[in-house]
């Protein structure tokens, strides 16, 4: 992190206030903190204010990883090996949400534990949520201690504060629902009595504060006089674009369904917020198109955005990547045991086993752009075929799911095509496999694990993959559901941009090579958002946006949204396999069989808060049904 951090986050320029107070304990025990600094030092100047902010940066959750696993996919797209108890995504299967406080492998998660590293501390969303948000009352009622600085650096600083205030309060509120929206600074000796607002409450002050930073703050830190001390490292500095979009999306979450009963309204979306939410996204998509900033990675380097092996430090991404995870440890995490908790034992011994569920990759559907609405059947107007169920699929499916036949060999060592079929070599029912290291589900994770891994080519020690919490397409899809709520219909659009929800949704089929969006899903905003939500399925696969998305429609506690499946099937004629074309050979007696079935009630559509939490003050309340 050491060296990264002086190319990402400005440390050579900035960091002085960071630095402030570190020293040994034999130094600190010596003499009085006082002593070293005066309580404006942090504020006197913009190196010193910058410092401050830095921390902020650093206050960004690691969310893709908890040490030796990877456990933050809890939607119905991942089921992992049923035996394995400290995981997270086990304990929402149960319906056992108190999981965030106990269970190892989590997030977001309580607290550290004895011998925690500082990258599980990351993972402690709630905790480091409320110390950046003071941290940015802090800055922002200090700010006339600012002297010396330029208007830029002025509005740089300001900027920064006022984003992060809103987007830690977000951070917290998509988890845990309406807060009290902390906008000063509260006194340590005084016990707090601001009540819980509505979640849409909040989200108004946020996209007040969102404003504010989006008027202050450039579109890149490049064609800044203070960006051109790194001049290309800014990538991840807070800008306009990031300002606007987060604005957005706060805004359609407060217009989706879960938030507007939760703010007593119906269970249904409230059209103003999604207006307003269409209005601040198409405002930054227009912006990110006339400036270049931000752009849509190319088809074949469509991986790359997710995971890149042997980069030499560069981060994946591309120029879609907008707002990362913190990439606290970037250059080892993503190894070992995350990469090998996605293939069975038979390719690769270690890692807690995790496959991509069958009713998920149902949502990959045609070329054709037709969806597969039963994967045992055939359907004449689509083309679909049981017989050769991975034939002319979304050209995505062939780069994020690993199925029956897909070879895994690499440069480096023994390999093969994988055996998926009813008892086949990496199957939990295969002649040779530990029923309980096995895949589960009949297919395998290619998005966030290399294809061709299996060997001795240093892939264990080269793999990035830092999770992007937002991104150009996800930003292209909240505006075509904004749109099409808020204004109506899917050829509406919002005044600040020219393509209409419909149009915006196709921009991301045309990048895959997938058809439009076909006329009987175009005729109502209704039947238009069942594509919305099944082209969020395949866009957005498996990089944590699942679970939130089926809370925030209030889809979670319905069927088939609580079913986790896999498929069976025996190849139809092995003797002569094409094992350079996986998907042209026939299989027969394909069956999609249930794992598991959860039982929800509307309690799941929020995380339980802690009790200590909910007893600092009368007033504060937990969450219903907790």
């Amino acid at each position: 992190m050491s060296n990264y951090i002086s190319k990402l986050f400005l440390i050579p320029a900035f960091a002085v206030a960071g630095m402030i107070g570190i020293s040994s304990c034999t130094d600190y025990l010596d003499k009085a903190p006082e002593t070293n600094y005066a309580p404006t030092d942090p504020y006197k100047d913009f190196t010193n204010f910058q410092g401050f902010v830095e921390e902020l940066y650093d206050c960004i959750p690691v969310v893709s990883n908890s040490e030796y696993h990877n456990c933050f996919n809890f939607g119905e797209e991942e089921y992992w090996e049923p035996q394995e108890l400290r995981l997270f995504a086990k304990s929402v299967d149960d319906g056992d949400f108190w999981g965030w406080t106990t269970c190892y492998y989590s997030y977001p998660r309580s607290g550290g534990s004895a011998g925690s590293t500082a990258r599980r501390d990351k993972g402690d969303l709630w905790t480091n949520a409320w110390y950046a948000i003071r941290k940015c009352n802090l800055g922002i009622a200090n700010l006339n201690l600012l002297t010396g600085a330029t208007q830029e650096e002025r509005d740089l600083i300001e900027g920064q504060l006022y984003f992060f205030r809103a987007w830690f309060h977000f951070m917290v509120m998509e988890w845990w629902g309406g807060m009290p929206y902390i906008d000063t600074v509260l006194p340590t000796d005084v016990s707090p009595t601001l009540p819980r607002e509505t979640w849409q409450a909040c989200a108004d002050k946020c996209a007040a504060d969102f404003d504010r930073a989006a008027a202050l703050l450039p579109v890149d830190w490049d064609d800044t006089t203070v960006g051109k001390v790194t001049l290309g490292r800014n990538q991840t500095r807070i800008n306009k674009i990031m300002c606007l979009a987060y604005k957005g999306k706060t805004l359609l979450w407060a217009g989706s369904p879960l938030m507007n009963w939760s703010s007593g309204g119906s269970r249904e979306y409230n059209p103003d917020y999604c207006k307003r939410g269409a209005d601040a996204l198409g405002e930054a998509l227009a912006l990110t198109e006339s400036t270049g900033r931000y752009e849509l990675a190319d088809f074949e380097d469509y991986n790359e955005i997710f995971l890149v092996h042997n980069s030499g430090g560069v981060l994946n991404g591309l120029n879609e990547a907008i707002f990362y995870e913190n990439p606290r440890d970037y250059e080892a995490r993503w190894r070992w045991n995350m990469v090998n908790d996605f293939r069975p034992r038979t390719i690769e011994a270690s890692g807690i086993k995790c496959y991509p569920t069958a009713n998920y990759v149902n949502y990959f559907g045609m070329a054709n752009g037709y969806p597969i609405e039963d994967i045992t059947q055939p359907d004449p107007d689509s083309g679909y075929d049981p017989t050769y169920p991975w034939k002319d699929r979304d050209p995505r499916f062939y780069k994020d799911i690993m199925f029956d036949g897909v070879q895994y060999r690499s440069t480096g060592g023994a390999g093969g095509s994988v055996q998926l079929f009813d008892g086949g070599n990496e199957t939990d029912n295969g002649p040779s496999m530990d029923l309980q290291k096995g895949c589960f589900t009949g297919y395998m994770n290619m998005k966030l694990c290399p294809q061709l891994m299996n060997g001795y080519d240093g892939y264990k020690e080269n793999n990035i993959m830092v999770l992007m919490l937002m991104r150009l397409a996800d930003v292209y899809l909240m505006y075509a559901e904004a749109a099409a709520v808020g204004y109506g219909t899917p050829q509406s659009k919002a005044p600040t941009y020219g393509l209409t929800a419909e149009e915006a949704l196709n921009v991301i089929r045309d990048r895959a090579g997938v058809a439009h969006v076909l006329p009987q899903f175009t005729d109502n905003t209704e039947n238009f958002l069942s594509e919305v939500r099944r082209e969020r399925a395949v866009e957005l696969a498996f990089e944590g946006f699942r679970f939130m998305d089926l809370r925030r429609w209030m889809l979670l506690t319905q069927r088939p949204y609580t079913l986790k499946t896999k498929i069976e099937f025996d190849r139809a004629d092995p003797d002569n396999y094409n094992y350079d074309a996986p998907e042209e050979n026939p299989i027969r007696n394909l069956r999609e069989e249930i794992l598991v079935e959860r039982n929800y009630t509307d309690r799941h559509y929020w995380l339980p808060l802690q009790r200590d939490d909910v007893n600092m003050y009368e007033g504060f309340g937990q969450n219903p049904g907790w």
